[in-house]
């Protein structure tokens, strides 16, 4: 990347999560190189922290919070300016780095030092509503006690009639969310492809379903008396629409990174998403313990 200061730098903060330590390293950032700092707009409840504005070319978003604020963030930069993640409380799979790595990364941003990670999205055509998409998920949900009955078709050919929760249509970045913990796969970050997994389907057989990327993925909801929900990366949308087609558009949104990969995989292990077998850990204690007793007079 070029050596080059952002032209401002656009803010998206946890509503509850402390953030004083960053935002301070922020605005003496700011103020040392001469760049403004605005409070981007997003969903949902938010403290205001500095001037309202809205992401513009040249900026750079900063996302202070955890995985849920940068999807905030992505979704209101969407492709004027790349997000850099801030993990502020908690581990992230989308955080480049920590609260108190903040100041050094802004040094790496401005000289160059960083990889853009482009992500692609899902879009998200419903009849009878405007045109959507998700970074993360789309997310059909039973609303009360009642299930959701629902067809499932790749390219107009019928996948699955199914009953149950729901199921969730993920990207490759939101795989490791919603749709792993309903028992979908994850797929590694530059897979050209997305996933549909059904979440709690009450008998038949329909595993996880992957989708090539050129493909298109459509949902028939049957209304029933409880209804349902949709749900965009994890925020509920009012939509009265049955009908969905999904389809993957690349290059929608530009996290920064400094990983040379930009690969997302070694978040999860941190983070307790991915763990080693029994067996393997077994083996690491014994070989250690081993070693130690061997260092002794």
């Amino acid at each position: 990347m070029p050596s080059t200061s952002p032209r401002r730098l656009a803010v998206v903060v946890h509503p509850t999560r402390p953030v004083d330590e960053a935002l301070g390293a922020l605005d003496r950032w700011a103020g040392r190189h001469g760049v403004d700092l605005v409070q981007l707009e997003v969903d949902g409840v938010q403290r205001e922290v500095a001037a309202p504005g809205k992401a513009e070319p040249g900026d750079l978003v900063v996302a202070l919070g955890g995985d849920g604020t940068v999807l905030s963030a992505l979704r209101a930069a969407a492709s004027d300016a790349p997000v850099l993640g801030v993990a502020c409380g908690s581990l992230g799979a989308l955080s480049a780095v920590s609260g108190d790595e903040l100041l050094e990364a802004l040094d790496r941003f401005g000289a160059g030092d960083w990889t853009v990670r482009s992500l692609p999205a899902l879009a998200v055509r419903a009849s009878g509503a405007p045109d959507d998409w998700a970074v993360n998920d789309f997310v059909v949900v039973r609303r009360g006690s009642g299930q959701v009955v629902a067809e499932v078709a790749v390219d107009g050919e019928l996948y699955v009639r199914l009953a149950g929760d729901g199921l969730a249509v993920a990207t490759p970045i939101g795989s490791s969310a919603y749709s792993m913990a309903a028992g979908g796969p994850l797929l590694a970050a530059n897979t050209p492809a997305f996933v549909c997994t059904p979440v709690a389907m009450h008998g038949g057989s329909a595993p996880p379903l992957v989708v090539p990327a050129g493909a298109s993925l459509t949902v028939e909801v049957h209304v029933r008396y409880a209804g349902f929900h949709v749900e965009i990366d994890g925020h509920r949308r009012p939509l009265e629409a049955t009908s969905f087609r999904l389809t993957r558009q690349e290059n929608k949104v530009e996290l920064v990174t400094f990983s040379p990969s930009g690969a997302a995989l070694g978040a999860l292990r941190p983070r307790g998403l991915i763990t080693d077998s029994p067996r393997v850990l077994a083996r690491d204690d014994r070989a250690q313990r081993t070693g130690r007793r061997g260092q002794l007079p």
